[in-house]
């Protein structure tokens, strides 16, 4: 017999194997995977104990710990402008907001008809549902289902918007968002793939917890920062804000602080319809009984005006990570759910925050700001279709890869005039080239917290932002110092490295196409 045939086979496979691209991605299914992406609002990096912040240790996340455990976690992962519709249009689109059109949290309608991820898989056969939280004015497009919050949503009975109604469901925010989001895979149809977005409002602002985390961290002390006391020395923005625990935030919507001793009637709550007006006379008065002893301790115990503001910090980090434990819990049902029903092994998870959030640093709540508590956000992603599972990325990434990186999850062709790329390669270990440098720009001022109108650019080490409507510049060294106190721009010795970022930063404005009118 001749080993002719079989040698030419033998080398036709081969050859076969040999085309194939090193970035194929593996089938363990025959299915086409499915993506279910989980996003929070304004889930600070530091309360996540996956990211190892003392504040994370004292108030663990198991559930999205268990994500960066059994896939990749990310060190470095930034928006692209820290402000709620604006980093959700960022995600959708794969592009800057003055592309995409969405800038501010203003009322300015996001245009859904553009070219976004939902648009593209909903074209490519897949169905697509986003639950929970939008907020960007505009009805969802793109989506074969959705049911969403109406505007921010209420952490109480809240209103949820769908095709056809708009209808006020009882129950806590979290826990009707992880419902629906169960009853919606209940019903989809199985022969096909899906992109599913739950987006809950927790952390958001005002932080009320499920009834049965009212006292979870009564008794924890938390960590002060260390530039809790900031004076802002040296960067005028910083001075000029009004985001400040204990000076801007309102002690009876925010802080959960009564008029005195046994009160039942809240200090200053200026939207009294997205709280209390939303609770049951019952829901009111077991809220108010779990908050009682620690009201009474405000006026029964004296303080200084030092103490009352760490006492008010305390009350804010409690709440706040309190709200983050349902959201833990929603990620585990969520996760058991996929198990139990044999779609884990197909499903990429993704879990991330809309931005980052600041608890305390320089004194403050909210986002907005280049600064890196607002800026870093957390991402965390359980590819199945990875060889190699578990594993951290180092390298800056951004939400605008977000987009970009799903379709290349899914084998889909990219479109040229996404802004971002995809991360991918890096998930898989490959040594690629990759960016050195992010862009950030802020535009809304006037607004809330009146922070100034920003942009920037971030590399490893160095971060120089333009307040340019002041014509002001703050340069910071991240490893010498990485609280962000100190603005060396025109300091002694960064002469040099404030040129080569003023060039950069010039060189990303010309790359992502940043009209000159928006920086006036």
């Amino acid at each position: 017999m001749s080993l002719r045939p079989f040698l030419l086979s033998t080398l036709l496979i081969l050859a076969q194997m040999a085309c194939q691209s090193p970035t194929s991605r593996p089938s363990k299914k025959s299915q086409r995977p499915n993506i279910l992406f989980i996003m929070s609002d304004d889930h600070a990096v530091q309360a996540i104990s996956a990211y190892q912040h003392p504040i994370g240790k004292l108030a663990p996340t198991p559930n999205i710990d268990r994500l960066a455990e059994e896939g990749t976690l990310f060190e470095q992962n930034y928006c692209a402008n820290s402000l709620c519709g604006p980093s959700r249009a960022n995600i959708l689109t794969g592009k800057h907001s003055h592309i995409n059109g969405l800038m501010k949290n203003d009322g300015t309608k996001f245009d859904g008809h553009q070219q976004t991820i939902p648009n593209l898989l909903q074209q490519q056969g897949y169905q697509t549902a986003v639950i929970g939280k939008w907020h960007l004015v505009s009805d969802p497009v793109g989506f074969d289902y959705y049911k969403i919050l109406n505007d921010q949503g209420e952490y109480f009975n809240p209103d949820f918007i769908t095709k056809d109604t708009i209808q006020q469901e009882k129950g806590y925010v979290t826990n009707l968002i992880t419902r629906f989001t169960k009853e919606w895979l209940q019903k989809r149809d199985p022969q096909k793939p899906f992109f599913l977005m739950m987006h809950h409002k927790a952390p958001h602002r005002n932080w009320v917890p499920e009834p049965q985390y009212y006292k979870l961290f009564e008794n924890t002390k938390f960590p002060v920062p260390d530039n809790f006391f900031d004076d802002y020395q040296g960067r005028k923005a910083a001075a000029t804000q009004e985001m400040n625990i204990y000076r801007d935030a309102y002690e009876g919507h925010d802080l959960k602080m009564v008029t005195g001793v046994n009160s039942d009637s809240l200090l200053y709550d200026r939207w009294p319809q997205v709280f209390f007006g939303r609770m049951t006379p019952k829901e009111r008065m077991e809220f108010l009984e779990a908050y009682r002893d620690r009201n009474n301790d405000y006026y029964t115990t004296a303080r200084t005006e030092k103490e009352k503001a760490e006492w008010k910090l305390q009350r804010y980090l409690q709440d706040y990570l309190a709200t983050v434990k349902s959201v833990d819990n929603s990620v585990g049902e969520i996760y058991d759910y996929l198990q139990e029903h044999d779609l884990l092994d197909n499903t990429i998870i993704v879990y991330t925050s809309d931005q980052g959030f600041f608890l305390g640093e320089h004194g403050w709540f909210d986002k907005r700001w280049m600064y890196e508590e607002s800026f870093r956000m957390p991402l965390l992603i359980r590819d199945p279709f990875l060889d190699q599972p578990k594993a951290k990325v180092t390298k800056l990434t951004q939400n605008i890869d977000f987009a970009p990186t799903f379709l290349e999850m899914l084998d889909m062709e990219i479109p040229a005039d996404m802004q971002g790329e995809s991360f991918l390669p890096l998930m898989k270990g490959e040594e690629i080239p990759w960016r050195n440098a992010l862009y950030y720009h802020f535009y809304e001022f006037p607004g809330f917290h009146s922070v100034r109108a920003h942009d920037g650019v971030k590399t490893d080490r160095y971060k120089l932002i333009d307040f340019y409507r002041d014509g002001n510049f703050e340069l910071f060294d991240l490893q010498e110092d990485p609280s962000e106190m100190k603005n060396v721009y025109g300091a002694s010795g960064y002469q040099e490295i404030q040129k080569q970022l003023h060039l950069q930063l010039d060189s990303l404005r010309k790359q992502y196409q940043v009209p000159p009118k928006y920086l006036k």
